[in-house]
């Protein structure tokens, strides 16, 4: 069996977009490979993200699929260089030792994407942690032994922070579980600065910050946390990411993706507006007194 080299987030949003250009165009794999003067075994792999695409294989393709929108050449041109520079570029390579594969997909998503939408049932987003309490679920993980790598991850959530300033900030949304403010994550005086962190970064224009209260009983969140990534180019795919203790899984089917925009739709419903949510923060972030 050919030594297959794990698919990337990057490269399976590639392959899904050539996947659909193809079909769109009336090609089998088989007429595909024709094109390329390779096997539909490749033409698999590429569309699964399992092979880097070379830039002069995926000039052919686009050719043979008659795509000739420049703007649609150079967002794949793009994306593929991308997965190709996988793992070697970013400020995030200098973590390599404290960082598995999954997660540093998911960081190299974070710094292409231009919106998160995500729900938490424990937890505050990892964008809007503070170095306590960051550090203490670090710590409660227990996937980490050494004082040295715990600093380490704790200054990626940090680097990670900065998508949200700049001349072109990330746009964050965030739905909350009431329990996440009630938690005791590191004690009280933790949970204290975490909180009032909390509320002053919902002040800010691009970061929106909902609360799903107790009182509304059981809604659609309740199964697990989840966040949706968007993309500035044209016709890029959205991604989903659910979170569990042994990896992350990631959704790129549309209806898949289509369902978890609904569920996010309804947890926006159901939860408080932004102003009451900033106010339950406020008064909770009182309530957790060392």
């Amino acid at each position: 069996m050919p030594n297959v080299k794990p698919s990337t987030v990057l490269g399976r949003q590639l392959g899904d977009e050539l996947r659909r250009f193809r079909e769109a165009a009336g090609f089998t794999t088989a007429a595909a490979a024709t094109a390329l003067d390779c096997t539909g075994g490749k033409i698999s792999r590429i569309e699964n993200g399992h092979v880097p695409v070379r830039t002069p294989d995926l000039v052919a393709l686009l050719d043979a699929y008659g795509v000739t929108e420049p703007e649609a050449r150079e967002r794949l041109s793009a994306l593929a260089r991308r997965a190709n520079r996988r793992r070697r570029e970013g400020w995030w390579h200098q973590y390599g030792s404290v960082l598995g594969d999954a997660y540093r997909d998911y960081i190299e998503m974070e710094d292409i994407c231009d919106s998160v939408r995500t729900f938490q049932a424990q937890l505050v987003p990892g964008l809007l942690q503070t170095p306590a309490y960051g550090r203490a679920i670090t710590v409660a993980s227990r996937a980490w032994q050494s004082g040295e790598e715990i600093e380490q991850f704790v200054q990626v959530r940090l680097a990670r922070q900065e998508r949200l300033a700049g001349d072109s900030p990330l746009e964050l949304w965030a739905i909350l579980a009431e329990g996440v403010l009630r938690q005791q994550v590191g004690g009280p005086a933790v949970m204290r600065d975490q909180l009032e962190h909390l509320a002053d970064m919902a002040e800010r224009p691009n970061i929106t910050v909902q609360v799903l209260p107790f009182s509304r009983g059981a809604h659609s969140g309740m199964f697990g946390p989840y966040l949706l990534m968007s993309f500035p180019q044209v016709s890029a795919l959205d991604l989903v990411l659910t979170e569990t203790p042994t990896g992350n899984i990631w959704m790129e089917q549309e209806s898949e993706v289509a369902r978890y925009r609904a569920l996010f739709d309804d947890a926006r419903t159901a939860a408080l507006a932004p102003t009451e949510s900033l106010g339950l923060i406020r008064r909770a972030a009182k309530e957790h007194r060392p």
